[in-house]
């Protein structure tokens, strides 16, 4: 037992390598092991509380009881999100420059984003009728990295448009990596930053021209509260910040045809069009598949809960893939149903795959509704606008792997134009 005499205590000298080792079930495994909602751990050399569940959620978003500051791993920053990013803030600062994010992902947004998406998937039809296969994975990360652009106003040449989406995919596949592909990550993210960093600093000497209200205009003339810009790698940060995870998108995408795949009744359903049965399957694909293991963040001030002493500048881990899976919350958690969400209550604390809590006013992904949103014009398409097969292929996935995806990347062959 640790110090919390009623608290479970994993013991290892640290469980750093055995998390990368079962990556998405580390905190699941354990919870069901002591039977507890928490336990303690050691990792990268440290004490730790780990988590789970809808309370758990619910305490992990209390803002007076905790901060995201100095939370992530260095090696998270480097790949994922960027060194000092809105990820890493916490009070004022962070509540001022997600007003920002909001502002730029608002249902007028979301639902342009979605139709610049839609128009591409129909534009791919042609080129995919004559392939003899396609890798809907990387098509999407393609697609996607095209109207991300397109929308936020960076310019981009068409034959840069590969290259560019996979260091995003890259950035976002080196959150549980070590080895070769960690430090491709770390190197996708330096040019990344490199090529946004130069496109802000073109907008503010007048050397490239950017509408008001666009992602990029607004990313390069935002006020901090001190009313100074932000400088202009820090802006290429946040810019990076609102593509990265459109891009990221593809993952959700390739799992939704997935689902389909394995589930060919739901196929039928969704072509009949009704609006209510799209965002049900939508919502089970983010709910029952991999993609966030879980989020991090430090003890504010000392206190008490279930027991178990939480004290000040010790790391936390929120098990988000576990609760998503939790079957206090879910019937049948491992069961792929989208008929569970017609009697959801819409609670902020149970269906986290992207953050829990109120977006405006706390850490929850302010781009979730753009997800949800393309999420549906990409199952429209798959569902209404194309018939294909699905050859014989490894469509297993690895939860070892953070994040993780269908091995073959969902091929496709005899792609015909409804």
């Amino acid at each position: 037992m640790s110090a919390n005499e009623d608290v479970p205590y994993d013991k290892t000298i640290d469980n750093t390598v055995t998390l990368l080792k079962e990556g998405y079930l580390f905190i699941p495994n354990r919870i069901r092991q002591y039977q507890s909602n928490l336990f303690e751990t050691r990792l990268l050399g440290q004490k730790v509380i780990c988590m789970s569940g809808k309370e758990a959620a619910e305490l992990f978003y209390d803002s007076k009881r905790f901060q995201r500051h100095g939370a992530l791993p260095k090696r998270i920053q480097k790949t994922l999100f960027g060194e000092n990013a809105i990820q890493t803030m916490d009070g004022e600062a962070h509540h001022h420059r997600k007003q920002l994010f909001l502002s730029l992902m608002t249902e007028v947004n979301q639902k342009q984003l979605a139709e610049l998406v839609t128009t591409e998937w129909t534009n791919s039809i042609r080129k995919w009728e004559n392939d003899k296969e396609v890798i809907l994975f990387d098509e999407a990360k393609d697609i996607l990295c095209r109207v991300a652009c397109q929308w936020a106003g960076v310019p981009l040449k068409d034959s840069e448009v590969k290259e560019r989406a996979n260091d995003f995919i890259a950035m976002v596949y080196a959150f549980g990596a070590v080895g070769p592909q960690h430090w491709k990550g770390r190197n996708a993210r330096r040019q990344i930053e490199d090529w946004m960093k130069g496109i802000i600093e073109d907008v503010r000497d007048g050397k490239l021209s950017a509408k008001e209200g666009s992602v990029l205009y607004e990313m390069a003339f935002y006020d901090q509260e001190d009313h100074r810009h932000l400088d202009s790698h820090m802006a290429a940060v946040e810019l990076i910040n609102v593509i990265r995870p459109i891009v990221a998108i593809a993952t959700f995408i390739t799992f939704s045809a997935l689902a389909l795949h394995e589930h060919p009744s739901y196929k039928e359903k969704l072509q009949q069009g009704n609006s209510d049965d799209c965002h049900f399957f939508i919502q089970e694909v983010r709910r029952y598949y991999p993609f966030g293991p879980f989020l991090g963040a430090k003890v504010k001030n000392e206190f008490v809960w279930n027991q178990c002493e939480f004290k000040k500048g010790m790391l936390v881990i929120l098990d988000v893939y576990g609760t998503n899976h939790d079957r206090q919350l879910w019937e049948n958690p491992n069961e792929f149903n989208p008929e569970r969400f017609k009697t959801w209550n819409n609670s902020l604390f149970d269906l986290i795959p992207q953050g829990g809590g109120e977006a405006a006013t706390g850490h929850r992904c302010p781009g979730e509704g753009i997800t949800i949103e393309v999420m549906k014009a990409s199952l429209d398409f798959l569902v209404n606008k194309i018939e294909f097969d699905v050859p014989n292929q490894d469509l297993s996935y690895d939860l070892s792997e953070m994040p993780t995806l269908p091995k073959s990347g969902f091929m496709m062959n005899n792609i015909k134009r409804k």
